[in-house]
Formats: structure tokens, sequence, C-alpha cells
């Protein structure tokens, strides 16, 4: 019973921080897709995890022969190099410098991290850069 509380808030939780408030002083918003990738690949990455201790809460002596920090830190590598592929087939275009740190900050801290980092460019507009122009030649006459 305690376990499934504690999953039930830990989901609350994970989606109401995907929830962004309404600010007209143009901030920029992450794509859903984005959030879904974020989403999706943090919880396969936990899965992950957990699958690597054979579903225990308590990291014990496995067959793997990995440390929790070993596992961790193989997991959040796989998360934070799928995360953006999957992000780039959801929202069919490219992902902005913003949308690929926040889906690595989601891979990091999982169910803050992207939030945070998101705040970071809402703090430092600069960091954001500027978009690319094409530029297109004229026709010789």
């Amino acid at each position: 019973m305690k376990r499934s509380l504690v999953l039930a808030a830990a989901v609350i939780a994970a989606f109401s921080l995907t929830v962004q408030n309404a600010d007209a002083r143009g901030r920029h918003h992450i794509a859903k897709g984005v959030k879904v990738a974020a989403i999706v690949t943090g919880a396969a990455a936990t899965a992950t995890y957990f699958s690597i201790n054979g579903w225990n809460w308590r990291w014990q002596n496995n067959s793997s022969g990995m440390t929790s920090l070993a596992a961790y830190g193989a997991t959040t590598l796989g998360c934070a190099a799928i995360a953006p592929m999957v992000a780039t087939v959801l929202v069919k275009r490219p992902l902005t410098m913003r949308e690929g740190h926040v889906l690595v900050g989601s891979c990091v801290l999982p169910i803050v991290g992207g939030w945070l980092v998101n705040e970071a460019y809402n703090a430092h507009p600069e960091w954001e850069g500027r978009p690319v122009r094409k530029h297109h030649r004229r026709k010789a006459k």
C-alpha cells in the first residue's frame, strides 16, 4: 500500500511539472512532443535501472556486478542519448538547444531537471542564440 501511494505521488508530481503557467512576456515554451519524449525516456531509464537490480528498491549485490552509481550513470547516458532522437521524431523538426538541454536535464535529475534547465534559459535569454536564416541567392538575369 505504501509503495503504491509513493508511486502515485511521483506520477502526479511528474505530470504537474509539465504544465506551464501563462506568461505574456515572450518566454519560450517547450513543444508537447519534447515533454512526451522526456517522460517516456525517463520512465524507460528508471525501469531499466530497477531491472538491473532485480526490481528491488534497495540496491543489493546482484548478478550484473554493477554498483548503484554505475547503473545510474549508464541509464542516464542512455536516456540522454535516446531522448533527443525520440523528441525529434515526435516534433518532426530539429530541436532547439533549449529543448535538447531540457531533455538531458530531465535524464540527469528526473522530474525536476528539465524544469530547472528551462527556468535557467528563461532567466538568461542570451543563451538561446539567434535563429539561423537561410540566404537566398538572386537569380542572374
